[in-house]
């Protein structure tokens, strides 16, 4: 959510931040709104006041038994009742139009950040390693089918497209890197572990960004029934239960239903730990916060139609390590850079080359005002392709969630910085993994720093 203040007194920044991220010209409709909605204050303010004043003098004309005066005034406070009325409709559709056209604004680009229309304009940073050198280097479907270990036929029976069941040691290594990233993220850079819900209430999503925007990206659970909803209306269906007991039942928990908050599958641990602070000030001495946490992270895919539709790239279920900070204004740049290399590091620790990319205007996401992007290199593609984002959102998420901070013997609070990353995505992880140390027989090494994750396993082999 953006200050309407600070776009009153800059709105040629915002119009020009906004362009660069392909949003032209809405600072002048959310000042036209805003200036609505200001008068409509003013005008509630003023009727409000007359009639106050009135109904003093009312009283007083009574007192005097001016019942000719009280009849004025009396009409004059029926009138003022219509303007009332009036302007207080203007100031409920204004500001409800006001706030939803500022909820659908993104956050704007920092100053360093390349300007350009997609991901043909982001700029290299820095690149690591070199490109296995394979020969005719089979793509991790081939690889995994062949091992027996990989089965989309299974998954898509169950679930349909874009999941996967693995098997035996390809299971093991997902689960393997799962818990090195986690450990790495612990241990070595002192990230707090953080078990967190996989599903969220729409406040939440709402205060990082993926909602309003984003709605068809994410899977709704609205349908899942919490127990205080069943407990409403279950005793009424228990069995025996008359057809005018069930219908009363299922009024019942229908009712609290139409009442509560939908449930969302989280689409990244970004959601669950970004909104810890929600609503909360958290002393500046204690930051930055610096969280972490594994988990399976859900996505519809719904503006993904045809991209990616072989093998663990895209998929609606996977399972990621995220780290979030939250920072105070003054760190968070430094802290973004620290966020890049701790995911830099897992990768250089498992040996996969990998180049640093700084995203362009055009091709970074809703919530962030400057993100660089991971890219491994995949063997079967040529190509170099995302595994992790790491984006600084400033105080985007932080206004949106009522985040703030307070250092000790300040009066006023600052709304916090919250940054975001992956440290990594796991199943893209697998996949670098399974292309990059496959052999000419199709078996697969395992990257050293695995191998205690492992029991000392070495290869996968077929039946393994």
């Amino acid at each position: 959510m953006h200050d309407i203040k600070a776009i009153r007194d800059n709105p040629d920044l915002y119009d020009q931040a906004w362009s660069a991220k392909g949003r032209s010209g809405v600072a002048a409709e959310a000042l036209a709104l805003d200036a609505t909605l200001r008068a409509a204050q003013t005008a509630l303010q003023e009727a409000q006041s007359r009639r106050n004043d009135l109904s003093k003098q009312i009283g007083q004309a009574k007192g005097r038994k001016d019942e000719a005066e009280a009849a004025r005034l009396m009409a004059e406070v029926e009138t003022l009742k219509a303007v009332l009325d009036t302007q207080g409709a203007v100031e409920r559709e204004t500001g409800e139009a006001l706030r939803d056209l500022l909820a659908g604004l993104p956050n704007l680009p920092a100053p360093d950040v390349p300007a350009g229309a997609d991901e043909a304009d982001n700029q290299e940073v820095r690149r690591w390693g070199e490109p296995f050198a394979i020969t005719a280097p089979k793509d991790h479907v081939d690889l995994g089918e062949r091992l027996g270990l990989m089965d989309f036929e299974a998954a898509a029976r169950m679930s349909g497209s874009r999941f996967v069941v693995l098997k035996g040691q390809l299971a093991r290594l997902e689960r393997a890197l799962g818990q090195f990233m986690l450990d790495l993220q612990t241990r070595e850079h002192g990230y707090l572990e953080v078990s967190p819900p996989l599903l969220v209430r729409s406040e939440a999503m709402y205060g990082t960004g993926q909602l309003p925007k984003f709605a068809e990206d994410l899977f709704n659970a609205s349908s899942v029934i919490d127990p205080e909803i069943w407990a409403k209306g279950a005793p009424k269906l228990s069995l025996g239960a008359t057809a005018e007991e069930v219908e009363q039942g299922l009024v019942a928990i229908l009712e609290q239903l139409k009442n509560r908050s939908p449930y969302w599958l989280i689409p990244t641990a970004e959601v669950s730990l970004t909104n810890l602070v929600r609503d909360q000030i958290t002393p500046a001495e204690e930051l930055p916060l610096r969280l972490t946490a594994l988990t399976h992270c859900f996505r519809s895919e719904a503006g993904a139609s045809g991209r990616d539709t072989r093998g663990m790239i895209r998929q609606h279920q996977f399972q990621k390590v995220e780290l979030v900070s939250i920072t105070t204004p003054d760190q968070s740049d430094a802290e973004h850079e620290r966020m890049v290399g701790c995911a830099e590091a897992v990768l250089k620790a498992l040996e996969l080359p990998f180049r640093t990319m700084l995203l362009c205007t055009g091709d970074m996401g809703f919530s962030a005002r400057k993100t660089y992007d991971l890219e491994v290199w995949i063997p079967s593609e040529g190509r170099y392709r995302e595994i992790s984002s790491c984006s600084n959102c400033g105080d985007f998420q932080g206004r949106r969630m009522n985040a703030r901070t307070k250092a000790a013997g300040d009066k006023a609070t600052r709304i916090v910085h919250t940054l975001n990353g992956s440290g990594l995505a796991v199943g893209r992880t697998l996949v670098a993994i399974i292309e990059n140390y496959q052999d000419e027989d199709g078996a697969i090494a395992i990257p050293q720093a695995l191998h205690p994750y492992m029991g000392g396993l070495t290869r996968i082999e077929a039946g393994a």
